[in-house]
């Protein structure tokens, strides 16, 4: 029995990044071996241990065969006799398909090394083709190693439109889908994802809605990268580097929509987008199946960073509507997690990057001394109760205009 430490490991290892987990292939034994020593086996479709100890993953050597569509349809066959080198064979990338002996030798046999030096996603083999998920996890793979200059081999990019055009994307679920997407969105430059879907043709199938920003113009007294595709990789990016949160870069990256369905007659305006942003927002998580806490920020951001943006412009019971209807008052957490996606709306832009957004403060301080007030003694005050929800708005409005300096 001999044990190989394998893939993102010895990857992560060689970039000289952050080993996170630990990940071993046996090769020479039996699944009745391992489990004789204490591992424990997880799933059906894979021969995967924990180890009794570590709890770190360790796979029999095995081969796959395609046997139907989609990535569910494989065949899985492990057995004493597969070698490292099949087993590497069947891997995604060829800087996945590296693996390392209990001496620190790099078994290297389809050019890995070769890849991490010159920053380049590369196929394994033709296999590669059989499995539409590694789409999106090269996608992801590209928006985390975006910081080291990482680009797509030539002959990857077409065997990923040949994938794209033979129908491939269109078996992945819905749950997989969100699963690699939610993981690229949190990546160093999520924006790099979108952008290699987008160059294959998979972004159209997955993600129309977003895939249809590309090309639609915006005015240039406020968007100087004009195309609405481009500023919307400009918001995602400058969530990223504002926020950790997915939720939030999640607001960021559905924000416009609704900028992909403005009729062409009055473009370059986008008139009532917002509006039609949070319908396609909303069948966008049905799709999906999106968490509630990354819908429901994501509709409030798309309905009202409008508004947010003009704050300093807006009448006290505008403000007011605006905090009510975001639900400010109640939940001042997402609020801010709002605010912060619209800072990120306002900065993603060409040459705004480095600009202060006043903006959310100017709310920040608007949303507290309304929240200051005590509405219970408001009400205990009003002579009658169907005079609360008036006396209660009456204060507000006061607040409001008290925290403005008006």
């Amino acid at each position: 029995m001999r044990v190989y430490l394998v893939g993102g490991a010895v990857r992560d290892r060689l970039l000289g990044r952050v080993v996170h987990e630990h990940d071993y292939v046996v090769v020479g034994a039996h699944a009745a071996t391992l489990r004789a020593r204490g591992f424990q086996q997880v799933g059906k479709d894979f021969p995967v241990f924990l180890h009794p100890l570590t709890k770190d993953e360790y796979a029999l050597a095995r081969t796959e065969r395609k046997t139907a569509p989609g990535y569910h349809g494989f065949a899985v066959h492990a057995d004493p006799e597969v070698t490292l080198e099949q087993d590497l064979l069947r891997r995604d990338l060829t800087i996945n398909a590296l693996a390392e002996d209990a001496e620190g030798r790099i078994v290297d046999p389809y050019g890995g090394l070769a890849d991490l030096e010159a920053r380049v996603l590369r196929h394994v083999s033709p296999a590669f083709a059989e499995d539409p998920v590694r789409i999106l996890r090269l996608a992801r793979f590209a928006a985390r190693f975006a910081d080291l200059g990482f680009t797509v081999a030539a002959e990857t990019q077409a065997l990923m439109r040949e994938m794209v055009t033979a129908g491939e994307v269109d078996a992945l679920v819905p749950e997989r889908v969100w699963q690699e997407l939610s993981r690229a969105l949190c990546e160093t430059r999520p924006s790099r994802f979108f952008e290699v879907l987008r160059e294959c043709g998979a972004l159209a199938r997955l993600l129309p809605e977003l895939d249809r920003l590309w090309g639609v113009a915006q005015p240039l007294k406020w968007h100087p990268e004009v195309d609405t595709g481009v500023h919307v990789m400009l918001v995602l990016d400058m969530a990223a580097r504002l926020s950790p949160l997915l939720e939030v870069r999640f607001a960021a990256l559905c924000h416009d929509l609704g900028k992909g369905t403005t009729p062409a007659e009055i473009l370059p305006s986008h008139k009532g987008h917002e509006a039609r942003s949070v319908e396609l927002l909303e069948g966008v998580c049905d799709r999906f199946r999106v968490p509630n806490r990354c819908r429901e920020l994501a509709r409030i951001t798309a309905g009202y960073h409008g508004l947010v943006h003009k704050v300093e412009e807006l009448r006290d019971t505008t403000v007011l509507d605006l905090l009510e209807r975001t639900d400010a008052l109640r939940r001042p957490e997402r609020f801010e997690q709002m605010l912060v996606a619209c800072e990120a709306d306002f900065r993603g832009r060409t040459g705004y990057a480095e600009r202060d957004y006043p903006q959310a403060a100017l709310l920040r301080r608007l949303q507290a001394a309304v929240a200051a007030l005590d509405v219970g003694a408001i009400a205990r005050a009003a002579p009658a109760p169907q005079l609360i929800a008036g006396r209660i708005r009456e204060a507000r409005l006061a607040a409001l205009r008290a925290a403005r300096g008006g």
